[in-house]
């Protein structure tokens, strides 16, 4: 995965200053399109394009375009997808854990995903690109969810105001600075369209709420029971 997102950043010419407004052009034309190949590719300077084909993946995840050090993921499903936003310096189990869950579930789905690290977090609450993606999820009342640090994107880009929420420990300062959000020390907290979770030991869990939000706690307990997960 990573290594898809290095060859995206590549073919954008290396470069970290990428058009935010094309960027979520793409991202939500990827969220709108069902195809059986995926694509991914980056943009140039001066609106040249480099774009690469990826056939035949077919409910993987595929690099669909790149912005500062990010790349954000389509994870094609059976009629929609669930878009995660991986940022340089995430945290890999918690995006990883989440998407492979998210596979073997076969949606359909229909959610924004932030993963956590202190330095992916920090990327994503810096980008416009970033804002404009959530800001369109929260009016089209799409579920967003996040995990770790993950969820001071969303404070960062005034995303689910009055939400209870909650976060790694050690962002918790952070995520209540303002006291925009009441705090939950669960380890995965679901209010309304906001999911949020803790950290990397809390992944299955986060990803499973997010099954469970959209596709019904049956289906959650249909691909919690191979994984052999501690109650």
């Amino acid at each position: 995965m990573r290594a898809a997102c290095a060859r995206a950043v590549r073919g954008a010419g290396g470069n970290e200053r990428l058009d935010s407004a094309r960027l979520r052009n793409a991202a939500l034309k990827s969220l709108a399109e069902r195809r059986e190949s995926a694509h991914f590719g980056g943009m140039r300077e001066a609106g040249q394009r480099a774009s690469a084909q990826c056939g035949g993946m077919r409910n993987q995840a595929a690099c669909v375009c790149a912005v500062r050090y990010a790349c954000v993921l389509a994870i094609e499903m059976a009629s929609k997808r669930a878009l995660v936003i991986l940022a340089k310096g995430a945290e890999e189990m918690e995006t990883v854990i989440p998407v492979d869950v998210m596979r073997r579930a076969g949606g359909p789905y229909d959610v924004v995903v932030l993963p956590g690290g202190n330095l992916g977090a920090q990327n994503l609450s810096e980008s416009a690109a970033v804002k404009e993606i959530l800001k369109e999820q929260e009016n089209r009342k799409g579920l967003i969810a996040a995990i770790c640090a993950g969820p001071t994107a969303l404070l960062a880009h005034e995303i689910g105001f009055g939400s209870k929420v909650t976060t790694h420990p050690l962002a918790k300062d952070k995520m209540m600075n303002g006291s925009h959000y009441s705090y939950s020390e669960n380890r995965v907290e679901k209010d309304g369209l906001i999911l949020t979770s803790r950290g990397p030991g809390t992944s299955f869990e986060f990803a499973l709420a997010i099954v469970e939000a959209l596709n019904g706690k049956e289906v959650a307990d249909q691909v919690k029971a191979p994984l052999v997960l501690k109650d």
